[in-house]
C-alpha cells in the first residue's frame, strides 16, 4: 500500500509505516498536480498537514484513495463528510500537538506583555533611553484573568500552564461539563484543579485580561471575535490566536489595536495564509509567527507515530 505524506511526516512515523510493509512517499506534489500525482503513483493513503487541501474534486478524481489523514487537529482543509460518505476513512491526530500549541501561546503571552516582538525590531537603533520609555509599562501574567475560548485538548493544556503561572482561568466551550486540569509542577509533583466552562462568551469577555482562541474555523465563515465582542472587552486586553485564521475579524482587530482597546495581539494564524496582509505583519502591537503551533520535534514525532498507528490499525501489516 502506497502512502503519500504530501506535507511531510516525521522519521519516527515513516519508519514505523515502512516496518509494517507500507511504501511512504514524501516527495511533495504541488496542489495543481495533486490529482495526477495520486493517480499516476497509485496512492491509496494521503497524509496532509495544513498546506495541502483534499477537496471534493480530488476525492472524485482519485477513486483509489482509501484513507485521508491530517497530521494535526483541524481538518478544514479536507472535505471530511464528503470523503466519509464516499467510504473513505478520515483521521487526524488531535492529542499529539496540544502541549506544543499551548507552550507557543504561553510564549506569545509573555512576549506581548513585555513588548518583546517590537523591542527586538528596534534594538538596532541603540537608543536605549527612548526604547526603555516606550517599553517601560509591561505587565505580569500572575494574577491576570485568561479567558480560553474552546476548551478541548489544547485549551485544557493551556489552562494547566496558565494556572501554573498564577493566572485565573475562565473557560468557554459549547460543552459545559467540568474538566479536571492537571498541573505538572515538576519533580514528579502534580496538582489538579476543576474548571467548569461557560457556554456564553459574552457573559465573561469583559473579565478578560487575556483571551486565547482554540476553536475551529466557523462553518458560516463568521468571526468568533468581531467588532461587537471587542466593544465588550475591557481596555488593555491582550489576545492570542493560534487556532485558525478568520476566527478573529482582522479589520476589527486593527481598529481595536489602533484605538487602544486592545493593548497587543499575537497571531500564529491568518485569514490569507500563506500570504497574510502586511498591515498585520508590520503592526507594532502584533506579534506574528508563521503557523508554527505544532512545529516542535516532540509534537511532530507524536503526530507521525499516531498517524502510523491509526493506518496500521485500519489496514494491518504487509
Amino acid at each position: 500500500m502506497k502512502i503519500l505524506a504530501n506535507d511531510g511526516i516525521s522519521s519516527v512515523g515513516a519508519e514505523k509505516l515502512r516496518a509494517a510493509g507500507y511504501t511512504v512517499i514524501t516527495d511533495k506534489i504541488d496542489q495543481d498536480n495533486l490529482i495526477n500525482g495520486i493517480n499516476e503513483q497509485n496512492i491509496e493513503v494521503v497524509l496532509v498537514r495544513s498546506a495541502t487541501t483534499v477537496r471534493q474534486n480530488v476525492i472524485d478524481a482519485c477513486p483509489g484513495i482509501k484513507l485521508i489523514g491530517r497530521g494535526g487537529v483541524g481538518m478544514d482543509n479536507i472535505d471530511v463528510q464528503y470523503a466519509r460518505d464516499k467510504g473513505i476513512k478520515v483521521i487526524n491526530t488531535p492529542a499529539s500537538s496540544s502541549q506544543s500549541v499551548a507552550e507557543l501561546v504561553m510564549g506569545h503571552m509573555f512576549a506581548i506583555s513585555r513588548f518583546l516582538q517590537d523591542s527586538y525590531k528596534n534594538m538596532s537603533t541603540g537608543d536605549f533611553s527612548t526604547l526603555k520609555k516606550n517599553y517601560g509599562k509591561g505587565v505580569e501574567l500572575r494574577g491576570k484573568t485568561l479567558v480560553i475560548v474552546g476548551f478541548g485538548r489544547i485549551g485544557q493544556s493551556l489552562a494547566s500552564y496558565a494556572l501554573g503561572c498564577g493566572m485565573n482561568v475562565i473557560a468557554v466551550d459549547m460543552f459545559t461539563e467540568t474538566r479536571e486540569i492537571t498541573i505538572n509542577i515538576g519533580n514528579d509533583m502534580d496538582v489538579t484543579i476543576d474548571i467548569t466552562p461557560v457556554s456564553d462568551l459574552t457573559s465573561v469577555i469583559g473579565q478578560a485580561d487575556y483571551i486565547s482562541l482554540h476553536v475551529p474555523k466557523q462553518a458560516d465563515g463568521s468571526a468568533v471575535i468581531g467588532s461587537k465582542e471587542f466593544g465588550m472587552m475591557k481596555a488593555g486586553v491582550r489576545l492570542v490566536n493560534a487556532a485558525r485564521g478568520g476566527v478573529i475579524d482582522e479589520d476589527a482587530l486593527l481598529a481595536a489595536l489602533d484605538s487602544g482597546k486592545v493593548a497587543a495581539c499575537a497571531l500564529d494564524v491568518f485569514e490569507n495564509e500563506p500570504n497574510p496582509r502586511k498591515d498585520l505583519l508590520n503592526h507594532p502591537k502584533i506579534a506574528c509567527t508563521p503557523h508554527i503551533g505544532a512545529a516542535t520535534s516532540e509534537a511532530q514525532d507524536r503526530i507521525g507515530e499516531e498517524l502510523a498507528d491509526l493506518i496500521i490499525e485500519a489496514f494491518g501489516t504487509f
